[in-house]
């Protein structure tokens, strides 16, 4: 895949089908502005079409945030209109990251408020650590979430207590994010990158349209009834019958030999 040059992010080009995108503006915190905006949207669009990548990693620069939110410097002063500009953005790229085909992790290696909270729960699963702090904080501010925090939290850590955490705007640990079932596992700081690598080149090593049609069933069968969810299941799994990688996993198997696969 060409990597184009970003402002805000990084992406390192993919080592063993792994690529990592980095939030890359330490000076405040990794915090969000337009620009970033613009490019998680290229970037994860990107990202959507290419066969050098099987599984996304997503951090942030530094060790004491991950994001911090929205540049609220930036903010400041806006109209309405631009307000309502800048957030038409943020709406896009969110969508972008939930809407990619690709597993994402989010190795969350610090603070992840507001904005940054949301760009983690848009990931697949979250690995953090130890240190690292969450919340959603913009009742505080006058607004609310606007990046489905309202929509990603509860169905994380349930409705009650995504409403304890929303409406009172307070901060909590990565031991806390851990036992409600926000965060799949907590690291030591120098570990982090090698704990999300490790799952990441797990996945990577899978059938790349099978773990893409999982990915779908899972998330589209949660927004609806069990029976409709079973249907929609085994439309994506009998998608995969007639492919190479099928063929290729049952022989394979029966060959005990690593399978070979191509994505087709």
């Amino acid at each position: 895949m060409s990597i184009p040059g970003f402002e805000t992010i990084t992406i390192a080009p993919a080592a063993n089908l792994v690529t990592v995108v980095t939030l890359n503006r330490p000076q405040v915190l990794n915090a969000l502005n337009t620009q970033m905006g613009l490019d998680l949207i290229e970037a994860f669009t990107s990202l959507a079409a290419s066969r050098d990548t099987r599984c996304v990693i997503l951090t942030g620069t530094g060790e004491r945030a991950f994001c911090s939110g929205g540049d609220l410097k930036q903010r400041r002063g806006m109209t309405d209109d631009q307000w309502h500009a800048q957030h038409e953005v943020f709406e896009r790229a969110f969508l972008a990251m939930l809407n990619c085909p690709l597993p994402i992790i989010a190795a969350v290696n610090g603070f992840a408020y507001g904005g940054g909270l949301e760009i983690a729960l848009c990931c697949d699963f979250i690995y953090a650590t130890k240190g690292a702090r969450f919340a959603l904080t913009e009742v505080s501010l006058g607004i609310m979430p606007g990046g489905g925090g309202t929509q990603n939290l509860p169905r994380a850590v349930g409705e009650r207590r995504a409403k304890e955490l929303i409406l009172s705007a307070s901060p909590f640990s990565a031991d806390e994010a851990l036992e409600w079932g926000l965060a799949n596992r907590l690291f030591e700081s120098a570990d982090l990158m090698a704990g999300a690598f490790a799952t990441a080149e797990k996945i990577a090593r899978n059938a790349p349209l099978s773990v893409r049609q999982a990915k779908k069933a899972i998330h589209r069968g949660l927004q609806t009834d069990l029976a409709q969810g079973m249907l929609f299941e085994i439309e994506a799994y009998n998608l995969l019958v007639p492919t190479a990688d099928r063929r290729e996993g049952i022989d394979a198997f029966n060959e005990k030999r690593p399978p070979r696969y191509t994505g087709s």
